[in-house]
C-alpha cells in the first residue's frame, strides 16, 4: 500500500495570540486550516492588518501557533524548517556588499565555497535579468531592479517552499507586472509550494492556483477560490480575458463585506 505524500503545509485550527501592554490578549488569527500541496501557488487576500502577514509567520517558523498545528513537509514546524525562502516586502539586501555578493550570502552561510557561491550567484543573476550589474550596490539599483536581485537571493537556495509577503507591494504598475512574470518563469517547473500574501486581487488571482480570502481580524479563512486558468501565464494579457474577469468578482464578492467591516471598526475608533 503506497503512502500518499503529506501536503507541503498544513494547518489545523491554527491561532494565535500576542500579548498587549494592557495584559488583554489580541489575537491575529484563528482557527485556520488549510493545506497546500507541494507545487502549488496559493495567495492570501484579505483586509489591511486582518493577520495575513501572521500566517506565514507561523508556516515560516518565526512565531509558534498559540493553539492548533503547524505542519511543513509532514513534519511539526518547530523552528526554521529546512527548505523555506522567504520574500519580504521590504528589500533584505545588505546595503554594504554588492549584487554578486548579495546573491551569494547564503550558500556561504551555508557552508558553501566561495567560489561554487559566486558562479551559482552568476547563473542566478543571469536568471534575473541583471548580468553586467554583479559590482552595483543596491544604492546604484532601481527598485525594480533590488526586487530582482532579491528574488534570486532567495531562490538560489532551491526552496521547496516559498514564502512571499506582498514583495512587489512598493513597486510601480509595469514593474510590478514585469516581476509577476518573472516570478511565474522561475516558480515554473521548481515543484516548490508558494504561498503570497498581496491586497492586490489581480496580482492574486495572476499568480494563483487558488486564492485564500480571510476574513476582518481575528482572521480566519471565509472562503477559497480555483483558480482555472491555463498555464503558463502572462500577467498583462490574461488579466484581460472574461475568464479572469469574473474570477475577479468572485473574489471580491466574497472580500467586499470584510473590508467593510474593517473600514467600519477604523471610523468608529476615530469617532
Amino acid at each position: 500500500m503506497t503512502q500518499s505524500t503529506p501536503p507541503a503545509i498544513q494547518l489545523r485550527g491554527a491561532t494565535k495570540m500576542f500579548a498587549t501592554k494592557s495584559g488583554t490578549p489580541f489575537t491575529a488569527i484563528t482557527d485556520v486550516t488549510l493545506d497546500v500541496a507541494a507545487g502549488e501557488f496559493v495567495t492570501i487576500v484579505g483586509p489591511t492588518g486582518c493577520g495575513k502577514s501572521t500566517t506565514l509567520s507561523l508556516v515560516s517558523g518565526l512565531e509558534p501557533a498559540t493553539r492548533g498545528t503547524v505542519q511543513v513537509h509532514g513534519a511539526a514546524v518547530n523552528g526554521i524548517p529546512d527548505g523555506v525562502g522567504y520574500m519580504f516586502q521590504s528589500d533584505a539586501v545588505l546595503p554594504w556588499k554588492n549584487v554578486l555578493d548579495n546573491v551569494a550570502i547564503g550558500l556561504r552561510y551555508n557552508g558553501v565555497k566561495k567560489a561554487e557561491a559566486n558562479e551559482r550567484a552568476r547563473d542566478w543573476i543571469q536568471r534575473v535579468g541583471l548580468t553586467g550589474f554583479e559590482d552595483r550596490y543596491p544604492h546604484q539599483l532601481s527598485g525594480g531592479m533590488r526586487k530582482r536581485v532579491a528574488m534570486a537571493q532567495t531562490l538560489i537556495g532551491e526552496p521547496s517552499l516559498l514564502l512571499m509577503d506582498e514583495p512587489f507591494g512598493a513597486l510601480d504598475v509595469q514593474t510590478r507586472e514585469f516581476m509577476q512574470d518573472q516570478l511565474l518563469d522561475l516558480w515554473s517547473g521548481t515543484g516548490a509550494a508558494v504561498v503570497f500574501v498581496t491586497h492586490d486581487l489581480t496580482e492574486a488571482i495572476a499568480l494563483a492556483d487558488r486564492v485564500v480570502v480571510m476574513t476582518a481580524g481575528p482572521a480566519t479563512i471565509k472562503s477559497i477560490v480555483d483558480v482555472d486558468l491555463e498555464r503558463p501565464r502572462k500577467v498583462e494579457e490574461i488579466r484581460l480575458t472574461p475568464e479572469f474577469t469574473e474570477l475577479y468578482r468572485t473574489v471580491w464578492d466574497s472580500l467586499r463585506e470584510e473590508v467593510e467591516i474593517t473600514r467600519a471598526r477604523g471610523a468608529s475608533r476615530v469617532a
